[in-house]
């Protein structure tokens, strides 16, 4: 008797193998095309809300930031942990601060402001620093700051502070600013000063514009963290925060750290 023999499973003929046919250069050029506009949505949401970089265009913030320094600009912790005495923020003009002569742009080829366009979105032009401010705050809302008592030091809700570790001034002794003020500052607002005391048009000389001198926390783009270029200079920035340690809150009780700042109307 004869048994009628079947395949093993693993001898079942296969079925024809068939090969993907290849796009060519047009599914190539997509695959590009996907790629570039990914990384560039992602590149601009992460300069429109991370971080994002500026360049120095002055030497009033010297010599903690020297003219044409590039720098980084967090945007997302102020948001969240408010900003404190000493921090250094960069913010739009709050009007009239910038001279309308200087931040003029002239006309550009229009291949290279596109090109320009592009790489701003990015993060990678910084074409708009010079219609940009950068200084160290100095008082918060609610402080009472006054310049100066007779040692020559600005004083915060009456508590000198000894700022000698990161200004410049004319000569050693010289008083922290040359014009005398005393202001206090409005809810939502900042009062910011240069490093460079005697070559900084920061709240002081703008005291008699519309915001009296006071930067609108709304104003703010965030607060500069580290120099990137030239390389020699790359490093974390110094707050210093420690110069501000004692100075008590407008109300006389010390101030919590980090301090959270108020962001009502300015």
């Amino acid at each position: 008797m004869t048994t009628e023999e079947h395949p093993l499973p693993d001898e079942t003929p296969s079925a024809p193998i068939r090969t993907r046919r290849r796009g060519g250069p047009w599914r190539f050029a997509r695959d590009v095309v996907v790629v570039v506009v990914i990384a560039v949505l992602v590149s601009f949401l992460v300069k429109t809300f991370v971080v994002r970089s500026f360049y120095i265009p002055s030497a009033s913030m010297e010599t903690t930031l020297m003219e044409q320094d590039r720098i980084l600009v967090d945007e997302i912790t102020p948001n969240f942990g408010g900003y404190q005495r000493g921090d250094i923020v960069v913010f739009k003009d709050p009007g009239g601060w910038l001279d309308p002569s200087t931040t003029a742009s002239a006309p550009q080829n229009p291949i290279f402001a596109g090109i320009d366009w592009v790489l701003s979105l990015v993060g990678l032009s910084t074409s708009d620093s010079d219609d940009h401010l950068i200084k160290r705050i100095i008082g918060l809302p609610g402080d009472h700051v006054v310049c100066c008592n007779a040692a020559g030091q600005i004083t915060v809700n009456g508590q000198p502070i000894d700022e000698q570790s990161y200004i410049t001034v004319p000569s050693p002794g010289a008083a922290a600013s040359g014009i005398a003020f005393d202001v206090t500052v409005p809810q939502g607002s900042l009062w910011v000063l240069g490093d460079n005391r005697y070559r900084s048009k920061d709240s002081r000389y703008n005291q008699d514009q519309p915001g009296k001198g006071f930067v609108p926390v709304s104003d703010v783009v965030g607060r500069a963290f580290l120099i990137t270029w030239p390389f020699s200079r790359f490093g974390a920035l110094d707050f210093h925060h420690d110069v501000f340690a004692g100075v008590p809150g407008p109300s006389g009780s010390p101030v919590p750290s980090p301090t959270p700042t108020t962001t009502g109307a300015p």
